[in-house]
């Protein structure tokens, strides 16, 4: 199927009923294609352990106006690139819409109107409406999204859970206690190749283990509910220095530095003004590393995390972006900032609220705290843009209970407890790219009416 989409903006003066017309034509990117042509982890089959799937026809079909059924505007244009599907901080949309009427105060949030969108010969044509408090700003670009994705981008100050969409949940804790522990200690997945990286901290040395799950492909004797896996390399490293600090339960976290390191922090919980944090800094590819600990001066951390394997627990308190780790300051009132080679280089994020400890899952253990999502930080009331602007958000449960980071793989996201494997729709996808011939302005005289036609054409 060839889908054909065109754009005609519409700005009518309200004083003086002067109408300016725009019309453009876009692209599809693959975010349908990949949606309808791949199943990871068996995404789309009711397996024996399977506690929650959502159904194509009750969500997301028919297409229009599910899976493409909210609308993103830009200030700037985009890359026009049919494999470029999320957009990163310096790209958020200046408005966006869902396919209903916009029930809050969110003057970024336009209204879909019921009465005009329909079905059309072979396609669909939407139909939004923005006020004049609505959408005001440059428009350089549009792009085609869920109806899931219109509502609120990656979470805004009104709605926070629609984009996290949550398609299965499938139950592990039956599973052998290997792959479990494997699983919750999990640090990267290369959901590409259907590899797992997982590391465990003990005082004999850190465990590192490479681990191939079906993903893509399953084998005449696999199953894809989670308890076929198999270790290709296990390594064991000895530090010297780096350490967990052991008060009650081990302190530490492990987190992937997207720059070929994966990187270790012990510390406990400090309220004293002077920090210890023990660090290792490990190579992906010949397991080398250096090793040390900071005194960190007039600096109040709260652990990196906690590693308790004989509960099946495990807490993450940071995360690392660009080579600075980001850990939640003691008071939850900051987020510091610290350069993984100089920890000179430090700064205090305020956040302007005291956030949940408890982190961007649901219910009342803490998990993990932020999570990475291109290069947006994303916690459970705010979010952390890749300048370090703090954009403060609803704080309802975004996720489901999870111990591990978010594993992304195109528009799609991963996370494991140690009950649990939880399968996402990271909804605000770019479903099409629409650049238009020169930017418009809408500014508060003038109303906005958006009409997108979307049509199937011959091959």
């Amino acid at each position: 199927m060839k889908l054909k989409g065109k754009t005609i903006i519409e700005l009518t003066d309200v004083n003086t009923g002067e109408v300016t017309t725009v019309e453009h034509e876009n692209m599809m990117t693959n975010a349908l294609n990949i949606f309808f042509n791949h199943n990871p982890m068996g995404l789309f089959n009711t397996l024996v352990n399977t506690r929650t799937i959502k159904y194509f026809n009750k969500y997301f079909i028919p297409i229009c106006p599910n899976l493409l059924g909210g609308i993103l505007l830009f200030s700037e244009a985009l890359e026009e690139n049919a494999d470029k599907l999320l957009v990163g901080s310096s790209e958020l949309p200046m408005a966006y819409a869902s396919n209903n009427t916009n029930p809050y105060d969110d003057t970024m949030r336009g209204s879909m109107n019921l009465n005009e969108s329909m079905t059309i010969d072979r396609g669909y044509k939407f139909v939004w409406d923005f006020t004049t408090s609505q959408g005001n700003g440059t428009i350089a670009a549009l792009a085609l999204t869920s109806c899931y994705g219109g509502a609120a981008v990656y979470g805004n100050a009104y709605d926070d859970t629609s984009p996290w969409f949550l398609m299965k949940q499938d139950e592990i804790s039956g599973h052998a206690s290997e792959i479990r522990i494997l699983c919750l200690q999990a640090v990267e997945m290369d959901i590409e190749h259907e590899l797992m990286y997982s590391m465990k901290y003990t005082t004999e040395g850190i465990y590192i283990y490479k681990v191939h799950m079906p993903i893509h492909s399953i084998g005449i004797t696999d199953n894809l509910d989670g308890s076929t896996y198999e270790i290709l390399e296990e390594k064991v490293i000895v530090p010297s220095t780096f350490q967990f600090v052991d008060y009650i339960n081990l302190n530490g976290a492990f987190y992937d530095g997207r720059d070929g390191y994966w990187y270790g922090f012990g510390n406990r919980y400090n309220s004293s003004g002077s920090a210890t944090v023990y660090w290792i800094k490990i190579n992906k590819t010949d397991y080398s590393f250096t090793e040390g600990k900071w005194t960190l001066a007039n600096t109040y951390l709260e652990e990196a995390g906690v590693q308790e394997l004989s509960y099946g627990n495990r807490t993450s308190r940071g995360c690392i972006r660009n080579g600075y780790l980001y850990i939640l300051a003691y008071n939850r009132k900051g987020v510091y900032k610290i350069n993984v080679n100089d920890p000179a280089d430090i700064t205090l994020i305020p956040l302007g609220i005291t956030t949940n400890d408890y982190g961007v899952g649901n219910g009342t253990s803490p998990n993990c705290v932020m999570v990475l999502i291109e290069d947006i930080l994303v916690g459970k009331e705010f979010m952390i843009l890749a300048d370090d602007t703090v954009v403060l958000t609803k704080g309802d449960d975004k996720l489901m209970s999870m111990a591990t980071p978010l594993f992304q793989w195109k528009q799609f996201l991963v996370s494991f407890s140690a009950s649990y494997r939880n399968i996402y729709l990271l909804a605000s996808y770019l479903a099409t790219i629409n650049n238009l011939p020169s930017a418009v302005v809408k500014t508060a005289d003038k109303t906005m009416k958006i009409t997108y036609t979307l049509t199937e054409e011959t091959e």
